[in-house]
């Protein structure tokens, strides 16, 4: 099993999706769609993390979008 975690941050406030999988196939492809629309988001910080059952972090990555970093 994998969990891909998705997670989006707007003036301070978090809020989180998490999207399990039997595959790490699977998971690394929800992983890698996360990313892209994050890539483009207008969500300050969009990131997303990918674990394995045991709680290891396979991947991770962010963006963080805003005035200061366009």
């Amino acid at each position: 099993m994998y969990l891909v975690i998705e997670l989006q941050t707007n003036s301070g406030q978090m809020t989180n999706l998490a999207y399990a999988y039997e595959t790490q196939a699977e998971a690394e492809s929800k992983f890698h769609a996360v990313l892209s629309s994050a890539a483009v988001s207008s969500v300050e910080i969009h990131s997303a993390v990918i674990l394995d059952e045991y709680g290891c972090i396979l991947g991770n990555g962010s963006y963080t979008h805003g005035e200061e970093n366009e």
